[in-house]
């Protein structure tokens, strides 16, 4: 295998002797909503980390993306004192709630920093209160949600999005009514649902998505919904996805170190590029390099 230049557009650091993470400062043993046990991951993740688990790969730039932190802003400065500082990440997609009133005013917070790229606000829900992130089922279609959204233009920040299938319909919509804004669905519309329903409904959902010329998708992320996959397994949501949305609007990324849980960062990029080996040497630099470094202004 000829490794090659590569840019991981979702990964996360996290420094808990400095900044508050509740999600990763719970007593004893938690169970994420679908990843399943923290504990592994529950100790700060440095750049260090990330580059000695990503050393074997030439990754030359990078998108770190909100970590959930207590205070949202703090964690921007500290990215970009990070970047200032060495170099890395090259870009950060940080973390509002669209709907709150002082949207506004966090967004114009985290804008301060120059190289923050966009925002995401995490909207999985799901009738099983075991898979659900949010409280709330309607934020895509609330009226304070939208006119939040609708505020990213003003700060030319893009929008990752990361959902449920079932929730696809009106994301989509969300993105065709508001055609410059530039989303990234992320890891691979999260195929929770396996069966014959489940996958019509992922595949109908991706499509939808990829109507609108604004949507992008990042291949990323299938150990949460697939702990035991294999290079089989996920073979149809990565071609998949590959053939729906056209292969200048795909990238992969490790989502490290919560994929971790599952698997290393070498089994991660092994099986994206056994399943990408069949494509052309310039669409596979666009999926590994190209589409990343223009979808976030790197």
């Amino acid at each position: 295998m000829v490794v090659k230049a590569i840019i991981d557009p979702h990964h996360h650091l996290w420094n808990l002797e400095n900044y508050s993470y509740p999600w990763l400062c719970q007593p004893g043993d938690p169970v994420a909503p679908i990843a399943g046990s923290l504990r592994s991951i529950m100790k700060s993740y440095l750049l260090d980390d990330y580059k000695a688990d990503s050393h074997k790969w030439n990754v030359v730039k990078d998108v770190h993306l909100d970590a959930l932190s207590a205070d949202v802003v703090a964690e921007t400065r500290w990215l970009q004192g990070l970047r200032d500082a060495t170099g890395k990440p090259n870009g950060f997609v940080a973390h509002a709630d669209l709907e709150s009133p002082d949207v506004d005013q966090v967004l114009a917070a985290h804008a301060e920093y120059k190289d923050t790229r966009g925002i995401r606000q995490i909207l999985n829900w799901h009738p099983n209160p075991k898979y659900t992130f949010v409280e709330r089922s309607d934020l895509l279609t609330d009226p304070n949600w939208l006119r939040g959204y609708k505020l990213l233009k003003k700060y030319d920040f893009s929008f990752d999005l990361q959902l449920y299938p079932h929730q696809m319909p009106a994301a989509a919509k969300v993105a065709s009514d508001n055609p410059e804004t530039t989303v990234i669905l992320n890891h691979t519309g999260m195929p929770l649902e396996r069966d014959e329903n489940g996958l019509a409904q992922w595949r109908d959902g991706m499509r939808a998505l990829a109507r609108a010329p604004n949507m992008n998708a990042k291949i990323s992320g299938l150990g949460m919904v697939m702990p035991d996959w294999t290079v089989e397994t996920i073979k149809p949501f990565v071609l998949e996805t590959i053939e729906i949305f056209g292969v200048d609007r795909c990238m992969f990324a490790s989502n490290f170190p919560v994929d971790k849980i599952y698997a290393s960062f070498d089994r991660i990029y092994e099986a994206f590029f056994e399943l990408a080996s069949s494509l052309s040497d310039r669409d596979q630099q666009k999926l590994f390099h190209d589409n990343a470094q223009r979808i976030y202004r790197l």
